[in-house]
């Protein structure tokens, strides 16, 4: 028995909404497969640690290019259960053999259990990419499917338009990405409701994704619960979670839906930008402590959404590894906001921060990159630009507003780049109209 295992399904029990049994059981399935070499599966079946819940479908789950086109906006999809069992070993199969490596067999696997709700490729991508964001922010699994921390059988059945009785069910394995779970699904929905169309009947089965050729291949026909034998296991005792359920309560984080609220709520940012703020834990939380310090939380978030990820997507970074802290995130936009240095200064500002890690207060003294605001200084400057722009001086004079542009490019070439641009034009424009 793992005390671990089981502590982490009734959090996840919770992060979902279930109700997590006061007692629950084990039990033998028994079947045979060349993955089991016993010839049984501890699992559970009548008495799960986890019962009902659901997982919310949010915008930004779905699939970019589906976004605007959501079928049902809101909806959950409602679990059966979650359970505990033992997983098999790993199957590998080549173009005339398999390979089984045991190493894995006998370890904890949670199984999550979806009734049938979702009714399109979209929704089971976005059900996944949901579900991925809850466990990782439950400290349950890094759930990355390609490496295999996360896997997804998917049970597919078509049935006519006004109809309620669901078709047969035919299960879709072998699948390393949630993208790859998208496309299965259209393909094997295509394809059932081709056979229907052509009179052939469909037999519950077991088939196989083949990303490459991009279409499944039949495994075996499916067995029914009664033909696995399931009994209690003789040698596990029922487990009574209540001993250990106010720990587990203590653990539950604030989930990714609640952050993305609060972040609209709290920081004044878009529902986009929560939403791509509070897919990753730890970027949620750098935002977090960024934004709790900053006068405008909504530059912090642009600032990380334009620029930091976009940096950190280059050298393949994850947001742990970066070398510019929220503190010095905050720094690099104060320096912005007050005009000691302008937003072009900015960027140039905060790739050194990048690659260095030093201060951005640091780098503008040390390039000599500080803005030039003294207003004696510029209007100095500002005359001398008017002075070798008469005709701009006159265009402008005429009614022709972009004509100040002229006029300041030449302050900042004199200044070397230095002037404040705002204050620049302010003061062109007070001694031209003069």
């Amino acid at each position: 028995m793992n005390e671990a295992a089981l502590k982490m399904t009734a959090l996840t029990g919770l992060m979902l909404g279930c109700r997590v049994a006061d007692i629950c059981k084990f039990d033998r399935k028994n079947y045979f497969y060349p993955d089991m070499p016993k010839n049984y599966q501890i699992t559970q079946y009548d008495q799960p640690i986890c019962i009902g819940g659901a997982v919310p479908l949010h915008e930004f789950a779905y699939p970019k290019d589906a976004q605007k086109s959501i079928a049902a906006p809101g909806k959950a999809v409602r679990l059966t259960r979650i359970h505990l069992e033992e997983d098999v070993a790993k199957s590998t199969h080549f173009e005339t053999t398999s390979g089984i490596d045991f190493n894995r067999a006998g370890t904890p696997l949670m199984e999550i259990v979806s009734e049938p709700d979702i009714d399109s490729p979209e929704e089971a991508f976005a059900y996944l990419t949901s579900l991925q964001q809850v466990l990782v922010y439950g400290g349950v699994s890094d759930a990355d499917m390609e490496k295999g921390q996360l896997r997804c059988d998917c049970n597919v059945s078509v049935r006519p338009g006004g109809t309620d009785a669901l078709g047969t069910k035919i299960e879709i394995k072998n699948m390393n990405s949630i993208s790859a779970v998208r496309r299965a699904v259209a393909y094997e929905i295509e394809r059932q409701t081709d056979c229907l169309r052509r009179g052939e009947p469909l037999v519950q089965s077991t088939r196989r994704w083949d990303d490459d050729a991009g279409r499944t291949f039949q495994m075996r026909t499916k067995e029914s619960a009664h033909d696995y034998r399931y009994f209690p296991d003789p040698d596990l005792l029922p487990v009574d979670t209540t001993v250990f359920m106010e720990e587990v309560r203590a653990r539950r984080p604030e989930l990714p839906g609640e952050k993305r609220d609060r972040f609209v709520r709290d920081f004044s940012v878009t529902p986009y930008d929560a939403a791509v703020l509070a897919s990753d834990r730890a970027l949620a939380e750098y935002f977090d402590a960024a934004a709790k310090g900053a006068c405008n939380p909504k530059s912090v978030a642009n600032w990380i959404i334009n620029d930091l990820l976009s940096h950190l997507a280059v050298v393949e970074w994850t947001i742990d590894m970066c070398l510019i802290s929220p503190h010095a995130l905050n720094e690099l936009i104060s320096l912005i906001d007050t005009g000691a240095i302008n937003g072009k200064q900015g960027k140039e500002v905060f790739a050194e921060m990048f690659t260095s890690g030093k201060p951005a207060k640091q780098i503008v003294a040390e390039r000599g990159l500080e803005q030039v605001s003294d207003t004696g200084a510029l209007e100095a400057l500002c005359r001398q630009a008017i002075d070798a722009n008469p005709k701009a001086v006159a265009e402008f004079k005429a009614g022709k507003a972009q004509a100040i542009n002229a006029i300041k490019g030449q302050v900042m070439k004199l200044s070397q780049g230095k002037a404040n641009p705002a204050l620049v034009g302010d003061i062109i424009t007070r001694l031209i109209s003069g």
